[in-house]
């Protein structure tokens, strides 16, 4: 067999295709390792949603010997993260006693105005800014059901807020929290999400004094992350074994076509 020979046979070939497809493992572990850090680091905040990585195969090449047309069999060409999905389900909800804390008890958003539009939210940690309005603690204020800032003054200790998101205080209603549903959610940063807004889903309820946790698991987490450097490690040892024996197989063609 020359040296040519040696490059073009499938096994050769799968050798050379191995490369890429544990470099598409390695670097679809990376972008599940920043998903599953990301995570972790949110794990105490209130009304974060965990992600997860969908990965999918690029598809498959059918490998057959040129000289007899005999079929060898498939060869994967690797991997990518497909999608992140968003676990949108309902979170733990914990008493704090805090007045301005508000937890949603059902699937639902509230409505907060940033410097890029209107987003939306499921962090229910507020705050009064200086101008004496409803905001989240990035300073994005609170907005009620017709768009607008909500008003507080200096009610902040004896505000009463209803199920329904209606705000008082002394008998007299401030206004009330726009909550809304989202088609199509989209996380993007910040605790906050795009999407269409519709209106208030049915029996979502909104509870004073209370915040939804996150729906992080740090242990399955932790569990998560080693599994995936596992994978990573693994994609490294096949680099690793294929270069060796491509180096084996030059050195070889080398010898023989000094021979």
């Amino acid at each position: 067999m020359t040296p040519t020979d040696r490059r073009s046979s499938p096994s050769v070939f799968a050798m050379e295709r191995g490369l890429y497809i544990a470099a598409s493992g390695m670097l679809a572990e990376l972008v599940r390792q920043d998903q599953l850090a990301n995570d972790l680091a949110n794990a105490s905040t209130p009304g974060y949603k965990a992600d997860r990585a969908a990965q999918a195969s690029f598809g498959e090449l059918l490998l057959e010997n040129s000289a007899s047309g005999q079929s060898i069999g498939p060869l994967g060409l690797g991997v990518q993260i497909a999608e992140m999905k968003t676990d949108l389900s309902q979170g733990p909800v914990k008493q704090t006693g805090e007045p301005l804390d508000v937890a949603l008890a059902g699937p639902g958003f509230l409505s907060v105005q940033t410097p890029q539009g209107v987003r939306y939210t499921r962090n229910g940690q507020l705050t009064v800014d200086a101008k004496g309005q409803l905001a989240l603690a990035t300073g994005a204020p609170v907005l009620d059901a017709q768009g607008n800032p909500i008003s507080v003054g200096g009610h902040s200790a004896d505000l009463v807020i209803g199920p329904d998101g209606s705000i008082s205080a002394a008998g007299k209603t401030l206004g009330r929290l726009a909550l809304v549903s989202l088609t199509t959610p989209l996380k993007i940063g910040d605790n906050l999400y795009t999407g269409t807004p519709g209106a208030a889903p049915a029996g979502t309820t909104v509870q004073q004094g209370a915040l939804e946790g996150s729906s992080t698991n740090p242990a399955r987490v932790m569990v998560d992350m080693i599994v995936s450097l596992r994978a990573y490690e693994s994609s490294q040892r096949v680099i690793h074994a294929i270069d060796e024996t491509l180096q084996r197989g030059i050195n070889s063609a080398g010898s023989v076509g000094g021979s």
